[in-house]
């Protein structure tokens, strides 16, 4: 997919501005993009694409070069950080690294939590460290996270798309009730699942965590669909409250 793909495919759904997210980590090769990729294209159409930078926490392996690189990166316009997709556990001390240095830019940080990249026990006790520990806000994406809009979540939950009811009680409601820096997308079909696989569950959620959630689509390649146009029509919500999911909770956290 090009540029040029994406602004057309805006133009066609209403959208006026996307977060565009590179993703530099081998467990993310098959729509490998580079950051300086994601920088080009927001450079060429500054009006429409928001940039995102990345890094695979691996591949450095000094401080200072750590920062180097991120700082390079904010200078060049990057607005945030992720796709974070390493195999690596949350805490891992090189994550952390990550986060006081997105820490010092004021950059947001979106997670590919699942059960191989940015690894957690269920219940996410150790996100729920990283969230208190670091004044940094967070964006929850994939699987590993949306399991948890249940109470009862199973290990094969964390990389795969659950379908039976939800059961209250969740720590996606817990998480996002306590820490006003954890906001989670709507995108690709980890959060479309999660809001849907029980509509009546999915419509108390919207409605309460509508300060704490963003919609997104995940668009990777040309003629992708893309359910999450459908909670539109299929969730009943004030204008506020689509306001707040589509732009008003993103524009919050932008630097």
């Amino acid at each position: 997919m090009t540029v040029t793909d994406l602004v057309e495919y805006m133009d066609e759904f209403g959208v006026d501005r996307s977060v565009l997210l590179p993703l530099e980590s081998p467990e993310g090769t098959s729509h490998y993009l580079k950051t300086e990729t994601v920088l080009e294209a927001a450079e060429r159409h500054p009006d429409r694409v928001i940039p995102f930078c990345s890094v695979d926490p691996r591949m450095i392996f000094d401080e200072e070069g750590f920062r180097d690189v991120i700082e390079s990166y904010v200078s060049n316009g990057a607005q945030g950080f992720g796709e974070l997709k390493a195999g690596l556990p949350i805490d891992d001390d090189r994550m952390c690294l990550l986060y006081e240095i997105c820490e010092k830019y004021d950059l947001p940080v979106l997670f590919h939590v699942d059960d191989v990249c940015c690894t957690d026990e269920i219940g996410l006790p150790n996100l729920e460290r990283v969230v208190r520990e670091y004044d940094v806000d967070f964006i929850m994406h994939a699987h590993g996270w949306w399991a948890h809009i249940s109470a009862d979540v199973r290990q094969s939950d964390l990389g795969s798309y659950p379908s039976r009811p939800v059961e209250p009680g969740g720590r996606c409601a817990e998480l996002l009730a306590e820490y006003d820096n954890l906001y989670a997308d709507l995108s690709m079909g980890s959060g479309f699942n999660a809001i849907t696989r029980d509509e009546s569950y999915g419509q108390q959620f919207l409605d309460t965590y509508q300060d704490s959630l963003l919609f997104g689509t995940d668009f990777l390649y040309p003629d992708q669909k893309f359910p999450q146009y459908g909670f539109f029509e299929q969730f009943d919500l004030d204008e506020q409250a689509w306001r707040n999911i589509c732009h008003r909770n993103l524009d919050s956290i932008l630097r």
